[in-house]
């Protein structure tokens, strides 16, 4: 039993070490965000994120939508209304500067303050499981992963946003 005392701490450090050094990442997700009347929406789909600020969300259900973050800007193509948002973000949004700020508060999970929004971090098995947190509609997201690859290569140019030409492009 003293042993597990000793073996815990680094098995510990080494979970938080993996977070700091996460370099990309892929996954199934499903992301659930309840509101204040405890209604759950529910969408699934894929994500790819690399290093330094390259994310792609695609969205399979409950309707097809790709969003793109590149540093300050995202770019979310709706197929089924044939409509392209171009948005300029205030602030950096780092998927990766959220996971190395990333604090331990038990066994497995981790908290992390990053403009003012309190992310808890799940990890399971030395993977990243799940990411929860309250929007700035006070909606409770969570974004749980499956079949996850940590640091695995990225072709960079899945970054990059194909707009079809015959789509309306609103520029915000």
């Amino acid at each position: 039993m003293k042993i597990l005392f000793f073996l815990l701490p680094l098995f510990l450090s080494h979970l938080h070490a993996s977070l700091e050094m996460l370099e990309s990442f892929e996954a199934e997700f499903t992301q659930s965000v309840t509101d204040e009347k405890n209604k759950t929406l529910l969408y699934k789909g894929y994500v790819s994120a690399s290093k330094p600020q390259h994310a792609k969300w695609h969205y399979r259900e409950p309707v097809l939508k790709d969003i793109y973050v590149n540093k300050n800007k995202v770019v979310i193509i709706e197929p089924e209304i044939e409509q392209v948002i171009i948005k300029r973000l205030d602030s950096d949004l780092d998927f990766f500067q959220i996971m190395q700020h990333a604090k331990q508060t038990a066994s497995g999970k981790y908290e992390a303050v990053f403009k003012n929004t309190l992310y808890t971090i799940e990890i399971s098995e030395e993977k990243l499981t799940s990411i929860s947190y309250k929007d700035e509609f006070e909606n409770d997201i969570k974004i749980s992963f499956s079949k996850q690859k940590q640091n695995a290569k990225i072709d960079l140019t899945l970054f990059e946003p194909s707009i079809p030409l015959d789509f309306d492009v609103i520029s915000e």
